[in-house]
């Protein structure tokens, strides 16, 4: 293939390729002999949003939302999801205090560019969500690898972290629920991460974009929005695709310090000028208009994790690590074969397409990502049926 005469980024050039599509294409050499293909690879909801939102979109793009909206998102938006962080985390969360976003990729690579310049540094658990480390690597900022162990469930260390802090780094990003991995972070480790990012004058970044599947009756996602000053030293992030199931529609949140907001909005101008502006009025309405919809969503999400933890549990050869929100971090039983191996030939040969654990950061050959909210119950119970044929 031809190249241009002009020379491309030499930090773009250095990103990997995006996984997933690489992954996609290993599907077409499967034949369909074990059945309909089952896809396990990319985090989206398994079901369309309900007909009430459906309408609420059609209605909104027949008004003004052709037109430029502010920076930071539509009032509406904006104070209905301070409401909700507000009642979700029991604090005070004002309207000023939360920017709008096209997706919360967005939202990431808006906060790092606020945060961080080049050649300064960021920690990342790892394994991490390949797109929070192609980002950085694009901007030039420096990632700080927190490696998370199997036998504690992926959970971070903090004093691992605490060692890893010099004058370069400048956020420790936390992914809870956890993309790949599905780990659940309990409240006082966040709070532990929280208070080190204080004492040590840097930002926790707090990616929750799965957070409103966390089990009914669970409590708060943890008490760090409800202490006065947690302004001061954490930034949270979020996503309306999952819970809202609507990815293709790009709204995401930040909530953060109104100082911080006034930096992000130069960022914001210049990536997005306004988000769009059909969604986030649907949306205003929606976060209580479909709340019992979200509730039954979340429940469904649950029967899916504990369906898929239940269809390794024939298969001793197989380990599941970690299974959570939308995901189960699973060990195969291959140690001489790569994950990327394995995952091509489950795909090929079975028709079960994961995400190897290399994506998500080296040294992760013995694990395979299984997306899971996309399927339905049923489907899931196919996999033991199929796995039982791999050797």
């Amino acid at each position: 293939m031809s190249v241009p005469a002009f020379r491309f980024s030499a930090n773009i050039r250095a990103v990997d390729t995006p996984p997933i599509p690489e992954a996609k294409g290993w599907i077409t050499q499967y034949d369909g002999r074990h059945g309909p293909l089952i896809d396990l690879s990319q985090a989206v909801p398994g079901t369309p949003p309900p007909d009430a939102l459906l309408d609420k979109l059609v209605e909104e793009a027949a008004g003004e939302a052709f037109r430029y909206g502010p920076i930071l998102g539509d009032s509406e938006l904006r104070a209905a999801y301070a409401a909700d962080v507000s009642t979700t985390y029991g604090t005070s969360v004002p309207d000023s205090q939360v920017a709008i976003t096209a997706g919360c990729n967005q939202a990431f690579v808006a906060t790092m560019l606020a945060l961080a310049a080049p050649g300064e540094r960021v920690i990342l658990p790892a394994p991490w969500y390949f797109n929070h480390k192609m980002s950085l690597d694009m901007l030039g900022v420096g990632v700080v690898p927190l490696h998370c162990r199997p036998e504690d469930g992926f959970v971070p260390d903090v004093e691992q972290a605490a060692g890893l802090i010099d004058p370069s780094v400048k956020a420790i990003l936390l992914v809870t629920p956890n993309n790949p991995t599905g780990a659940i972070y309990p409240p006082a480790t966040i709070a532990a991460f929280a208070k080190l990012a204080r004492e040590k004058g840097i930002a926790l970044v707090l990616d929750e974009t799965y957070r409103d599947f966390l089990p009914a009756g669970s409590g708060r996602p943890h008490e760090e929005l409800a202490n006065p000053d947690w302004a001061d030293h954490v930034i949270q992030l979020y996503s309306f695709s999952k819970a809202y199931a609507i990815p293709g529609y790009r709204l995401g949140a930040i909530t953060a310090h109104a100082a911080f907001m006034a930096e992000l909005a130069k960022v914001l101008d210049n990536i997005q000028i306004c988000p769009p502006r059909i969604a986030q009025k649907a949306v205003a309405w929606a976060i209580e208009g479909i709340r019992p919809w979200r509730e039954a969503q979340r429940d469904e999400l649950r029967r899916r994790a504990e369906a898929c933890r239940a269809a390794f549990a024939p298969l001793n050869a197989w380990r599941v690590d970690s299974v959570g929100a939308y995901f189960a971090f699973v060990a195969h039983p291959f140690p001489e074969k790569t994950a990327i191996e394995t995952g091509r030939r489950l795909a090929t040969e079975l028709g079960i397409l994961t995400l190897p654990g290399p994506y998500f950061g080296p040294g992760r050959e013995t694990h395979l990502r299984f997306a899971f909210a996309n399927v339905g119950v049923e489907v899931l119970s196919e996999l033991p049926g199929r796995l039982k044929h791999f050797i």
